[in-house]
């Protein structure tokens, strides 16, 4: 197996996915990310943090910035993005993630390994956990809805009036 971190221990999901365990590294997902990225000036915490509590399109945006910022171009970053695929299938089996896994985890770990990734770990490919991560809590909006459990300040947890396409902070297309 390559460099995923691996505990031994297992959490499983209502839907049958399992993860690695949670618990004792933190809940990156609960931390002030509007006012952590404006501490700091970092536009993907606050893209984040707009992911979380106001749009999911948001989440799209952070993708394609830390694609910019962290891979040579988009092509490398998906093949980078295959190959955690590939690992994660040899740790949890193929295709484990599409069972379903709540929105929350996938910005926690996401948000992690971003810290992680700028404290300058070493011990995995932080890089490609991110991607992973966002990937992930995008596809599980767009195809289990019903695990999107992200606080919006808004009844509807996928349209919201305010974001149009051309207000996309770095020009993703949000629908």
């Amino acid at each position: 197996m390559a460099n995923l971190a691996d505990s031994g221990e297992r959490r499983e999901f209502s839907t049958g996915a399992v993860r690695d365990i949670a618990e004792g590294k933190g809940r990156c997902d609960l931390l002030p990310l509007e006012a952590i990225g404006v501490v700091y000036s970092d536009d993907f915490l606050d893209l984040i943090d707009r992911g979380i509590h106001r749009d999911p399109s948001y989440i799209r945006d952070a993708a394609g910035v830390f694609t910019k910022r962290h891979f040579k171009d988009e092509n490398t970053a998906l093949l980078e993005l295959a190959v955690h695929y590939e690992d994660g299938c040899k740790k949890y089996g193929e295709r484990n993630w599409e069972k379903g896994i709540p929105v929350h985890c996938f910005i926690d770990s996401a948000i992690r390994h971003y810290l992680k990734l700028r404290r300058g770990d070493k011990d995995e490919r932080h890089d490609r956990a991110v991607l992973w991560n966002l990937y992930g809590a995008i596809w599980t909006i767009l195809n289990h809805p019903e695990l999107n459990d992200l606080p919006y300040k808004t009844e509807d947890k996928n349209v919201h009036p305010e974001r149009t396409e051309s207000t996309s902070p770095v020009g993703v297309r949000v629908e």
